[in-house]
């Protein structure tokens, strides 16, 4: 196995973990671009089902991608990994026997923004939501982008963008240090909370690595207020260079003023709930305004028409009596942040929350918060902990995080009582919140109550 130091002479590209939401939009990328794309994932889903119907060749057993890759020139191939990647597996062993060359995901994004006008996401929480909605407003603005997203945007169905090579819209993401391969003209860092400790293992190596990444940018640097790091400052202070005023909530939407620079853009409207959704917008537009700072205040308008993006706070349903809220969050500041938003659509109502652990050694590091941030809801359920690269570690499991709770109902449940559950609470508001399977299961609950509605 060789490492790719230069793409251009690459024909073919074989993505191993396709069905990933960061390695899927790359295999866009290179597809619309007329490269010759397949690759492989242990599981199909709805998005490896799109990327075969866009053309995309996917295989699900690894014998089958072992003799996919022998049908392959290998001087002109690239294997495509991430660091989830099994090193026992039998098609790690075969392509790093081969001659193939390989690259990681994170470098490889890296090298296709490096000579671009790029824009970057950084943070422990909205990337990708703050990415998503740069993009939009980008996009409503007659700006050429090419935007490789972390979830899927709800009116595009889609987790790439192109429609021209203007920008480039990158998630900068911490995990692995990816986000040291990038060398983006501006970018913006929302926070900088502690996750990710079985890479980084401590908090203070975390923020170090921010700033590293901080230093790569040849441009401007944004950051949320309280951030330590040298930048303009984005909140809701008039100390920050860029901040939203007169915040109120109509008809479900905020609606509010927009400060730069001592400019102001009066009524802006987004109408994604959550205070963390409104600083994800104006860090937007911070971004936006630096590629064209004339049309800031279009950038900023623009925001009234961003449709949102898959499992970040999605109404599943919404009726009178029943509302079930789909949502990625999956770190203690994030659930805490969804209960803000629901509370702040929903202030009368008691809140039921069905949250799915992600990772054993995250649960175990941040239990003591992730209780915090579960007690703030009335009702809690806690599924089993989704491993997804992880290997069990010996009594962590759904049960110890929900001794961890003592002042409110709690329970331990498997993913088929979610709807006896919900249907058994006397909760109206339901939030489904989780990074690993929880989204499918999430589906089924939307088709069953939608079959209900439909029959009465």
């Amino acid at each position: 196995m060789k490492q790719l130091t230069h793409i251009q002479p690459i024909q073919t590209y074989f993505f191993v973990g396709i069905g990933g939401i960061g390695m899927s939009a790359l295999a866009r990328y290179f597809h619309q671009n007329g490269k010759s794309v397949l690759g492989y994932d242990r599981t199909a889903s709805a998005l490896t089902a799109k990327l075969v119907e866009e053309g995309i060749s996917v295989c699900f057993q690894e014998d089958e991608a072992i003799s996919a890759l022998q049908k392959i020139d290998s001087t002109t191939a690239a294997i495509v990994y991430t660091p989830a990647i099994s090193k026992v597996s039998t098609l790690w062993n075969f392509f790093s026997n081969e001659d193939f060359y390989s690259i990681k995901r994170a470098e490889l994004l890296g090298k296709l923004t490096q000579d671009k006008f790029c824009l970057a996401v950084a943070g422990t929480h909205g990337k990708t939501t703050t990415t998503s909605i740069l993009t939009h407003i980008l996009k409503e603005n007659g700006v050429g982008v090419t935007a490789f997203l972390g979830g899927i945007l709800s009116e595009e169905q889609t987790n790439f963008i192109s429609t021209g090579q203007d920008v480039y819209v990158v998630e900068a993401d911490e995990f692995d240090r990816s986000f040291l391969q990038l060398q983006p003209t501006a970018a913006v860092i929302t926070s900088e909370d502690a996750d990710h400790l079985e890479i980084y293992g401590t908090a203070e190596a975390l923020k170090e690595s921010f700033v590293k990444f901080s230093q790569q940018v040849s441009g401007q640097v944004f950051t949320a207020s309280g951030i330590d790091i040298d930048g303009e400052k984005i909140g809701f202070v008039e100390t920050d260079d860029i901040y939203a005023e007169n915040i109120r909530v109509q008809n479900g939407s905020y609606v509010f003023d927009l400060v730069l620079k001592g400019e102001i853009a009066q009524d802006i409207q987004l109408s994604l709930p959550g205070k963390h959704n409104l600083f994800n917008a104006i860090s937007a537009v911070a971004l936006a305004a630096f590629y064209n700072p004339k049309k800031w205040k279009d950038f900023a308008k623009s925001l009234s028409s961003f449709q949102g993006v898959q499992r970040r706070f999605n109404y599943l349903i919404r009726e009178e009596n029943l509302s079930i809220i789909d949502d990625y969050a999956h770190h203690p500041t994030e659930i805490a942040a969804a209960h803000q938003a629901a509370k702040e659509m929903h202030p009368d109502e008691n809140l039921m929350l069905i949250f799915q652990p992600h990772l054993f050694s995250r649960t175990q590091k941040f239990a003591a918060d992730f209780a915090q941030s579960l007690m703030l809801f009335d009702e809690i359920c806690i599924l089993e902990i989704y491993p997804a690269r992880e290997e069990p570690i010996d009594g962590i499991d759904a049960a110890f995080l929900a001794q961890k709770i003592n002042t409110k109902p709690v329970k331990v449940i498997e993913k088929s009582e979610m709807l006896s559950s919900i249907q058994n609470s006397t909760c109206k508001v339901i939030l489904l919140l989780g990074a690993g399977d929880i989204g499918v299961e999430a589906q089924k609950i939307k088709a069953h109550f939608n079959h209900e509605m439909e029959l009465e």
